[in-house]
């Protein structure tokens, strides 16, 4: 499994022909820590380790802060805050933790449109 921030990474990194353990030297963090952000076993990325990613890259500034929303979608270990809400909300919140690991591909990217077309509603 991984993470979106992750995908990014690893794409960038095998477009330039780099390997974790050259990019990882450049940057100041180990092959370890790398391998584990690609793989998602890492939450989400501090701003320094952002910064250090789009330096390496040489990425133009509108790359760079669609990195950074990337990693702001990527924490693999997410916390659903539904106090204050109605009770609907709760339930679709603990429902959707409770079955995401058994959701299909098409069905996550349906979701995801639903909760888009919502988003350009506000």
């Amino acid at each position: 499994m991984t993470t979106p921030f992750g995908e990014t990474v690893r794409r960038l990194r095998e477009q330039r022909g780099v390997t974790q353990k050259q990019m990882a030297e450049a940057i100041g963090v180990s092959p370890a820590y790398l391998s584990a952000l690609e793989h998602g076993k890492r939450g989400k990325p501090s701003f320094d380790f952002l910064q250090r990613v789009a330096g390496y890259f040489n990425v133009i500034w509108d790359e760079a802060e669609e990195l950074f929303r990337i990693a702001a979608r990527s924490d693999p270990r997410v916390t659903v805050d539904t106090s204050g809400l109605p009770a609907a909300y709760t339930a679709l919140a603990n429902r959707i933790a409770r079955e995401m690991r058994q959701l299909p591909p098409d069905v996550i990217a349906e979701l995801d449109a639903v909760l888009e077309k919502a988003a350009g509603k506000r």
